[in-house]
């Protein structure tokens, strides 16, 4: 089975950016939606954005025009470039298909302090 390997988290200021990745062990291109998760502290797992191979993207509405959602099928890879962020985007982050159905993997830590 396709496993996921998250990166590129981190503990940035508020307004400041991180760029994720999410590099998967076998080919996407068959997944026809790959999405990005979180999950906070006490939390349930929430869907933060997907991308389908047409592409089309959506976003949870709290993250809109901050955040940026990508794939790249050729390197079966997929990104989150997260600008402006806010203390409520602190959370473990997690790629997944969109409905998930791959194992999770370990997720990035996303920390936004001052």
């Amino acid at each position: 089975q396709v496993q996921l390997v998250e990166s590129g988290g981190g503990l940035v200021q508020p307004g400041g950016s991180l760029s994720l990745s999410c590099a998967a062990s076998g080919s996407i291109f068959g997944f026809y939606a790959m999405a990005w998760y979180r999950q906070a502290p006490g939390k349930q797992r929430e869907l933060v954005a997907s991308i389908t191979r047409d592409p089309s993207i959506s976003y949870l509405d709290s993250v809109k025009g901050r955040f940026t959602i990508s794939r790249d099928n050729s390197k079966n890879t997929v990104y989150l470039q997260m600008n402006n962020l806010k203390p409520e985007d602190t959370a473990v982050y997690y790629c997944n298909a969109a409905p998930p159905s791959l194992r999770w993997g370990q997720g990035t830590q996303v920390t936004v302090s001052s």
